[in-house]
């Protein structure tokens, strides 16, 4: 099945975080995308509020291989002069085709007006931005439906849904009453069920792979949407059918 169609994942990172992981090799990278069946990985670099900094990065890690990695632009709230600056430089010179928010590197909720640049931005030009979610303060999974409908062209991604089930309810939640709300896999929680939960509750077609690469490994994530109790049109759909959809691939 996995020889059949472009896996894609969502959400990778690059930029040391030695917290969690200290080698970004990027041959060490390949092969773990190549041992688990991955075609192309969608990567930023969260460790800037400039921006720049980080795209910059980003871009130079994503240029060795373009054909196998794809670039998200990274903003914050916290320099608010440089987002849309930075968004337009980021999409337009460095061909990122998405978005990525950190909101724990920041000091308010993602529903509040220091936001609302990036949505703009993201609804102008119909990009997707991947979020992390969870049960920090700031964003709470809940949050995203209070601003999805007044961006109707932006994509609002949950990544890890959420993580834990409160906040994957929450998130199932808003993807039902908000066609723009997307939900994405990676976790470090291995509860069964999830996948079949997700797809059965949100839609196959609103549901995006992600593994966090390199911080988790790809395998496990992409292990547990191959052997989920779903169809196999709806395995296609979340390992790389709906990402190849929303990033125009």
């Amino acid at each position: 099945m996995i020889e059949g169609i472009k896996v894609i994942d969502f959400h990778g990172h690059v930029g040391r975080w030695d917290k969690w992981v200290n080698n970004y090799d990027q041959k060490l990278m390949l092969h773990a995308m190549d041992s688990a069946g991955i075609d192309i990985s969608c990567l930023f670099n969260t460790f800037y509020p400039d921006g720049t900094s980080g795209n910059d990065r980003a871009a130079e890690f994503v240029a060795k291989h373009p054909d196998r990695f794809i670039g998200y632009a990274v903003v914050s709230p916290e320099m608010p002069e440089r987002m849309v600056p930075e968004l337009t430089r980021a999409i337009d010179e460095l061909k990122f085709r998405a978005i990525k928010v950190y909101p724990p590197y920041t000091t308010c909720e993602i529903y509040k007006p220091p936001w609302y640049p990036i949505y703009k931005f993201a609804n102008e030009r119909k990009l997707a931005i991947l979020f992390h979610s969870g049960v920090e303060w700031q964003n709470h999974t809940r949050y995203l439906a209070k601003i999805a409908p007044d961006y109707p062209d932006a994509i609002f991604v949950a990544g890890h849904s959420g993580n834990v089930a409160d906040e994957r309810a929450d998130a199932i939640a808003g993807a039902q009453a908000h066609p723009n709300i997307y939900l994405e896999t990676c976790s470090t929680f291995r509860t069964p069920g999830v996948i079949e939960q997700l797809v059965n509750e949100a839609g196959a077609d609103r549901v995006l792979y992600g593994s966090d690469i390199p911080v988790m490994d790809p395998r496990a994530q992409i292990g547990k949407i191959i052997t989920a109790e779903i169809s196999d049109k709806a395995k296609c759909q979340v390992l790389g059918g709906n990402a190849s959809r929303l990033l125009g691939l």
